[in-house]
């Protein structure tokens, strides 16, 4: 029989908050999700394939990345949304568009409030009208200048609690972090000196999920933001946002629970609502978001921007099929976001296991040699190891490993293309949309090497920019806007269609893609060198008595015809569409 909602909610908190009355403590989480006026479905919904489509892509942005020193920067995405992106992609992750202070938006001070400087909740509203709409919940921390964290300095309750406190006593040698700051930090406050936790800057402050006060404020912003038009929910560092001074403090056993609890209420919701987890970490580590289809909806394919960097820079697939060879299928109800670029760099942790040390080492070297810069975050007991490569995706395939530097847009649109045949949803980051190049000055003005790939486009020079047929901008994003509408024709693409990986030739990434019920096949094929490939006739199961094309070129096979691939060149062969 069926756990009802009432006892599924009670075992989840008494999982997570054991001395405590979780009758109690259930009332007032239903109070801070549903408030007076709403109400939730009488029963779940199921896990299924029906969250999701072919049809969907997302783009990612900050709410500023295109101005023009005039109208409001989140007026401008949506006149840039509707001029170039309808019809390409019908979901938009606006990156945090919250007050801030720092890291971009990520050190959020009033997470109830649109950033003045964007725009207001009208022009948010708006973009949700048009496209399904991502925001961020930043729930690990919040800003030290917000007034959760004043309060908390002051004494103020229930803000006197609000926040994770250690000691420089306390043995915090295992724990994991993405930075090489100090972990605590000591501050001033009305009973006296603290140390509070910071796991990412200083002025970014844990939160204390120990006290449900805080999991209930989260709550209720989250309510807000659904209330808002919000659809899909990115639970930013989510990770790390249970501590216990001795272990590691990640991917604790509370925070699973709470990603669980979060999941529960998604699944109640009368809206859709679908989370994302952020876990920028090794494989096995990400994909127990997932939990037992009882998490996350969806969770970053994170291994995939240094694996097809690699691929395209080394000219062979040989690692890329490896890992591809080894990925499970997504669990009924739940896909994988397939993305190459983001506002962050490209992560090395998730190459960890899969790429060999000297070929990170290589793909490093390769990246700084064409203007890329590295990030290092603190190991364990001491050292340190590149936590991220920071560059544009585009610049950081400006040159592979034999040095050449020619062919840079075709190897691009190559890399670009990867994501869009793989089971999952496919994202692209605005700059990549654009192919934009590395922003040194911003790297100098902002004092941060993640600057270097948070270009902000003049909206006049971009659109000159677009005009130019010839232009990297123009040429990449025509050419990524029309695979992206063949894309979401193909049945074939569903995010959880059948997929099978093809051992052909080290030089070419291989996907056999079947849909659903099984009347469509594609054969997406993506040589990443910079050489001609031929495979032999019988290299791929072309069914006799289907007609065959390439939906790329629109080139049609016979059965048993001999394929070749130009250098970078993607084939999507089907027998439908």
């Amino acid at each position: 029989m069926a756990t009802s909602f009432a006892a599924r909610l009670s075992q989840l908190l008494q999982r997570i908050y054991p001395d405590l009355d979780a009758e109690i403590l259930g009332s007032k989480v239903v109070e801070a999700f549903w408030p007076e006026g709403t109400h939730r479905r009488k029963r779940p919904r199921t896990p299924g394939n029906s969250l999701w489509s072919e049809g969907d892509a997302l783009l990612i942005t900050y709410g500023n990345s295109i101005r023009d020193g005039a109208h409001k920067p989140l007026d401008l995405l949506h006149d840039f949304l509707l001029t170039h992106m309808k019809g390409v992609v019908n979901g938009v992750h606006i990156l945090p568009f919250f007050p801030f202070t720092s890291d971009d938006g990520f050190a959020v001070t009033d997470y109830r409030k649109v950033n003045p400087e964007l725009g207001d909740w009208a022009d948010i509203r708006r973009i949700g009208g048009a496209f399904h709409l991502m925001s961020d919940m930043v729930l690990n921390h919040v800003s030290s200048q917000s007034a959760w964290f004043n309060a908390y300095r002051q004494g103020q309750a229930p803000f006197d609690r609000f926040f994770y406190e250690a000691s420089p006593e306390d043995d915090l040698s295992a724990v994991v972090r993405p930075r090489t700051t100090p972990l605590l930090q000591e501050v001033a406050t009305s009973s006296g000196a603290k140390h509070v936790w910071c796991t990412f800057s200083h002025d970014q402050v844990d939160l204390n999920f120990e006290n449900p006060e805080v999991l209930l404020e989260i709550l209720r912003i989250i309510r807000l933001h659904i209330d808002q038009g919000v659809r899909i929910v990115r639970l930013d560092a989510v990770a790390f946002i249970w501590k216990q001074v001795g272990t590691s403090s990640i991917h604790l056993a509370e925070t699973h629970a709470i990603v669980q609890l979060l999941r529960l209420l998604a699944d109640y919701a009368t809206e859709t609502v679908v989370l994302l987890t952020e876990t920028n970490v090794p494989r096995a580590e990400n994909l127990s978001y997932f939990g037992n289809r009882n998490e996350a909806h969806v969770v970053y394919n994170f291994p995939l921007p240094p694996l097809i960097l690699h691929a395209m820079m080394a000219g062979s697939a040989r690692y890329l099929l490896k890992w591809a060879r080894a990925m499970p299928p997504a669990p009924l109800g739940c896909a994988y976001l397939n993305f190459t670029a983001s506002h962050d760099g490209i992560g090395m942790r998730p190459a960890e296991g899969v790429l060999p040390q000297g070929e990170i080492d290589q793909m490093i070297d390769c990246v700084r040699a064409g203007g890329g810069l590295v990030s290092m975050r603190s190991l364990p007991g001491g050292g340190e190891a590149p936590y991220e490569v920071n560059c544009t995706y585009f610049d950081a395939l400006s040159r592979t490993f034999e040095g050449g530097e020619g062919s840079k847009v075709a190897r691009f649109i190559c890399a670009q293309t990867i994501p869009m045949g793989l089971e999952g949803i496919p994202a692209f980051y605005i700059h990549a949309m654009l192919a934009t190049a590395n922003d040194h000055e911003a790297v100098e003005r902002r004092g941060m090497n993640r600057a270097i790939n948070r270009h902000r486009w003049d909206y006049p020079q971009l659109k000159t920019r677009l005009s130019d047929a010839e232009s990297d901008q123009a040429r990449v994003l025509m050419a990524l806007s029309e695979r992206l509408k063949i894309r979401a024709k193909q049945a074939a693409f569903h995010p959880n269609a059948t997929q099978f990986t093809l051992q052909l030739d080290d030089r070419v990434f291989a996907l056999w893609r079947q849909s659903l019920d099984r009347a469509q096949s594609i054969f997406a094929l993506h040589n990443v060198s910079g050489e001609a490939v031929i495979l032999p006739p019988g290299a791929l199961n072309l069914i006799e008595g289907e007609h065959w094309r390439d939906l790329l070129s629109t080139e049609a096979f016979a059965s048993d015809a001999e394929i070749t691939l130009a250098p970078y060149q993607c084939r999507w062969i089907t027998n439908q569409g």
